[in-house]
């Protein structure tokens, strides 16, 4: 028995037609659409990725817990600081407005995939957003008193005098 299938191709102007015989045995096995079967090798290839992104994120979790104490662990504790800070900072009400406005930017521009400089690039790879971010505290350290500075630093004080330029 002959069957026409009709379905939208990728593009909404195209239709295809998937003639196919269907025999009513259970050994065979169903037939997809060409449409589907390429947006199913898509899905595959970005859960793929996910999963891969997923994976790799984890493996610098633990390498970052084991870190000895010392300067590599509060470089490594750095950015998530950072990323702290600036959320407490955006909704702290002694922060003038252009100083939040200035948060917000730094937030978005951490966030972001694109850098002047791809992350994937060892050591210098997260190099522009440590630049931004540190402008972006010191912009702030002028503008707001040091004690609700201090407050919103989730890590070492002094690792942020420094950073400021009041060690």
């Amino acid at each position: 028995m002959m069957y026409a299938r009709y379905h939208r191709h990728c593009s909404p102007h195209l239709l295809c037609v998937t003639v196919s015989v269907v025999r009513r045995t259970p050994s065979v096995a169903p037939r997809y659409s060409p449409c589907l079967t390429k947006h199913m090798a898509w899905l595959r290839w970005v859960l793929v990725g996910a999963g891969l992104l997923v994976a790799s994120w984890a493996v610098l979790i633990v390498l970052a817990k084991r870190l000895p104490p010392g300067l590599a662990r509060e470089l490594a504790a750095f950015v998530p600081a950072c990323a702290t800070t600036m959320r407490r900072l955006r909704r702290h009400p002694e922060v003038p407005r252009s100083a939040r406005w200035l948060v917000v930017v730094a937030l978005i521009w951490v966030i972001s995939p694109i850098d002047l400089i791809p992350e994937f690039i060892p050591v210098i790879g997260p190099l522009d957003d440590v630049i931004v971010v540190a402008l972006v505290l010191r912009y702030v350290a002028r503008r707001v008193p040091p004690e609700v500075l201090f407050k919103a630093w989730p890590g070492e004080p002094r690792l942020l005098a420094r950073l400021i330029g009041r060690a």
